[in-house]
């Protein structure tokens, strides 16, 4: 389900708050390009009651396209346009430093997104071996206000609330242009998990592993994907295989099991299973059985809900047929 805008300035002020990014119905300067990204920006802080004036700064280094960027902003977004001198080595550092250099002073505002976090992390791993990302706050009074929302959703944004935007023809030719449309669309080709890995890494967020590993209740367990789940018993922890529905066949390590039986699933023992129907404790079927405690963890269960109709091996049930190869 894709967010409303209402969702996303939601997300946008929980992040501000979090962060104390901007005092509540305070004064910032959105620094505008006049792309998706700035336009949201300057919008939302808007429609969330802070104070914003908008400010572009005209590098001219694309000629009439940067004149119309500069008209555009004057004419959409109410921003102050000053036009800057191009350094002479024009680098992506070297304008945007000369960018923050106006409004000194004033808190200001930049509209980089999850997606711009993702792109940063990548090349800095590249470049120098850290992952350091961008700064929510930095100490030069410029924030982020954005760092939640992913570059699709502030184009969504601009289009549900019917805000005109401009796109920079000369992106594809920067770092960021060749990290977003070349290296990213490889790497999510190897795991499409991996821009959400990357912004936790930035984020230097812990993983959900780590989190259940550093908790203090007595159990807990976590889906891993990749069919596999991690569980903690107080000072124990295992992965075990993640329940998988029992369509036709299914195998579960050394064990094929088949039924033709609706609503039925294969899963990994856990303490305190019972046998539908009966008092009888999956763990005392094991111990009847004499199944070493290391074995039983990777022991199959055919389950409905969370009753366990049939032990593999050990506790038969109609319509299910098990073979350990």
């Amino acid at each position: 389900m894709v967010d409303t805008p209402r969702d996303l300035r939601a997300r946008i002020e929980a992040h501000v708050r979090a962060n104390g990014l901007i005092p509540p119905g305070g004064e910032v300067v959105a620094l505008v390009s006049g792309g998706a990204d700035s336009t949201c920006l300057w919008h939302s802080l808007g429609a969330l009651g802070y104070r914003v004036s908008a400010l572009h700064v005209n590098h001219g280094l694309r000629g009439d396209e940067s004149d119309e960027d500069a008209r555009f902003c004057g004419e959409a977004l109410g921003a102050e346009v000053v036009d800057a001198p191009v350094p002479e080595r024009p680098t992506e550092e070297a304008l945007r430093k000369l960018r923050y250099s106006f409004a000194a002073g004033r808190l200001r505002a930049t509209g980089h997104t999850a997606s711009d976090q993702v792109e940063t992390v990548v090349y800095r791993l590249v470049a120098s071996g850290n992952a350091k990302g961008i700064k929510a706050k930095r100490e030069d009074c410029v924030v982020r206000p954005l760092l939640t929302l992913w570059r699709e959703e502030t184009e969504a944004y601009c289009r549900a609330e019917g805000l005109d935007f401009r796109t920079d023809s000369s992106n594809a030719d920067t770092r960021r242009g060749l990290i977003r449309d070349e290296l990213l669309p490889l790497l999510r080709r190897l795991h499409p998990g991996a821009e959400q890995n990357l912004l936790r890494l930035a984020e230097q967020r812990p993983s959900k592993l780590d989190l259940l590993l550093a908790s203090a209740e007595g159990s807990g367990r976590i889906d891993l994907g990749q069919g596999l789940t991690a569980v903690r018993e107080y000072d124990r922890v295992w992965l075990e295989g993640t329940p998988v529905a029992l369509e036709g066949r299914v195998r579960w390590g050394p064990w094929t099991i088949e039924s033709e039986l609706a609503g039925l699933k294969v899963r990994s023992w856990r303490p305190g299973d019972r046998l539908a129907g009966r008092r009888k404790k999956v763990q005392d079927v094991f111990v009847d059985a004499k199944i070493p405690r290391s074995e039983r963890e990777a022991w199959p269960l055919v389950v409905r809900g969370r009753e366990v109709v049939a032990v593999p091996g050990l506790v038969e049930a109609p319509g299910v047929r098990a073979e350990r190869t």
